[in-house]
Formats: C-alpha cells, sequence, structure tokens
C-alpha cells in the first residue's frame, strides 16, 4: 500500500471519527508525543496539552452537535517519512437540542509523519476559517459538499 492511500484512510478516519462523534478515534489520527495544534480560535498547542485541547474541545463539540464533515484535500505530498496534506474540512453542526444548523469551511494543512509501525500521524495542525470570495458582485459558490448532494453527487470525503 503506497503511502499516499494511508494518508487517505488515515483521512477517512479522522473524517468518521467526526461523523459518529467518537473522541478516542478522532485522536487515533494524532501522534502521541511531538505533536503541534495550532487551530482556528484556539491558543497554540503542543505535545501532550495538544491532545488534551483537542480532546476537549471535541468532547465538547460533540456533546453540542450532530456534526457531518466533509474533507475536500487539495494535495498530499510525501517526503519519505514525512507528508503534507492541506485542503478544506466543510462542517455542519446540527444541534443536539434547538438551533439552526451553522456551515462552517475551514482551510486547514497538516504535516504527518510516519511511526515505527508504519502508521502515519498527524503531529502539525493549522486552520483557520473560510470565507467565500466576491469578485464583481458575483459571491463564490464554496460550500461543495451541499452542492454535490443537491445534484445527486452525494457526499465528498477523503
Amino acid at each position: 500500500m503506497d503511502d499516499v492511500y494511508r494518508i487517505n484512510v488515515a483521512k477517512t478516519e479522522f473524517r468518521e471519527a467526526y461523523n459518529c462523534g467518537d473522541v478516542n478515534q478522532l485522536l487515533s489520527v494524532f501522534g502521541e508525543e511531538n505533536i503541534m495544534d495550532m487551530s482556528d480560535g484556539e491558543p497554540t498547542r503542543s505535545d501532550g496539552a495538544a491532545r488534551e485541547g483537542l480532546r476537549e474541545n471535541s468532547t465538547k463539540l460533540f456533546a453540542e452537535f450532530s456534526v457531518r464533515l466533509a474533507v475536500i484535500v487539495g494535495e498530499i505530498a510525501v517526503f519519505g517519512n514525512t507528508a503534507y496534506d492541506f485542503g478544506w474540512h466543510e462542517f455542519t453542526l446540527t444541534p443536539k437540542n434547538t438551533g439552526k444548523t451553522i456551515r462552517k469551511r475551514h482551510r486547514y494543512l497538516e504535516l504527518w509523519k510516519k511511526n515505527s509501525s508504519g502508521d502515519w500521524k498527524i503531529c502539525f495542525f493549522i486552520n483557520n476559517l473560510d470565507v467565500p470570495e466576491e469578485r464583481l458582485g458575483q459571491v463564490s459558490h464554496w460550500f461543495l459538499s451541499e452542492e454535490r448532494s443537491e445534484t445527486g453527487g452525494g457526499s465528498m470525503g477523503s
């Protein structure tokens, strides 16, 4: 199995962890040590603090919302035992109690490292909120997973 495929499999685990609300599955995609989390709206965290922050934030998110994540991979590039991956994460957050559904789109960059077992794990994660582009009075349509479901194409994923 080639490394790009293995990272795609890990991205599928990442997506499914969000879609199932499974904190432990989500954390399994990240390395155990030497990780850095630079998530939008959060302080920069490293190592154990990064894992704990990811655990706390995802536990809170999954308690408040049913999450639907579509992953749009821009590129995966492998350089030996290191790789990077960038693209977009489209979140549809449906409140478990009351409230309106929220749609967010984040741009992301991940650095991956292959561990001694040959598994790829995220060691550096950074994202920020994406917004539609406006040019000459036209606003781009950028929530692609919604567009694909409207046209019968199903949801996008890794």
